[in-house]
């Protein structure tokens, strides 16, 4: 099955209406990856009346090979390696200690200027729905839901607008629940499904952050109907 989505808020709000079971209740959480997850994720948590945040993280490029991922880290101090790349590196601990040293710098900045001091979720025992815009290879998805599993969550659901077949069945071979709404069998990149698929900036993620936030404070937007 294939679609085009007009931009990420669109396809967010199609992907809200495959997840409709978990809209109002208090055990759930939006985790959007950024930074072209959270737009989709926020229309996510808008529709479900669900607290929105981001799940970071950050893929540990081999030294000199850096599209080649050794591993990756995430939101939580959590790292996650490929032991079949890691292997086949020379002088292996050294340099992915040295890529984890610098990701995880990154990752703590990403951290502080996204939530501009709003603490980070308690994810024990939550029901966490992992947003992405896509899904390519699945590395980043992986290691997320790897992640939230080390961190004690009741259950994970992975909801993306478009991903190939093979991707997204690897995936619901890992997490609890997996939502591919659209499964292209010759799948080349995640933008060709988008009529508007402009890059989202941190100062993007930080507003729409910063908005979830203010409207389940203070009610201000109401959620129209599913």
């Amino acid at each position: 099955m294939e679609r085009a989505f007009p931009n990420r808020a669109e396809a967010g709000r199609q992907l809200a209406e495959k997840l409709e079971k978990y809209a109002g209740r208090d055990d759930v959480i939006v985790l959007g990856l950024p930074r072209g997850g959270v737009p989709v994720a926020y229309e996510v948590a808008k529709r479900l009346r669900a607290p929105l945040d981001v799940f970071i993280v950050r893929k540990l490029g081999v030294p000199g090979f850096e599209e080649l991922a050794a591993g990756a880290i995430a939101s939580g101090g959590v790292r996650v390696l490929n032991e079949d790349v890691v292997r086949a590196i020379p002088y292996a601990s050294e340099a992915i200690e040295a890529v984890t040293a610098r990701e995880t710098a990154e990752l703590q900045r990403r951290e502080q200027i996204y939530r501009e001091g709003r603490t980070a979720p308690e994810l024990r025992d939550k029901i966490a729905i992992l947003v992405d815009d896509g899904l390519a290879t699945g590395a980043t998805m992986r290691a997320a839901v790897k992640a939230l599993q080390q961190r004690g969550t009741a259950k994970i659901v992975v909801a993306v607008p478009v991903g190939p077949p093979d991707t997204c069945q690897e995936i619901a071979q890992e997490a609890d629940e997996t939502i591919c709404l659209s499964t292209p069998m010759f799948f080349q990149a995640v933008g060709q499904y988008y009529d508007d698929f402009s890059q989202t900036g941190d100062d993007d993620v930080r507003e729409q952050l910063t908005r979830a936030a203010h409207e389940r404070q203070g009610g201000a937007v109401s959620n129209p109907p599913l």
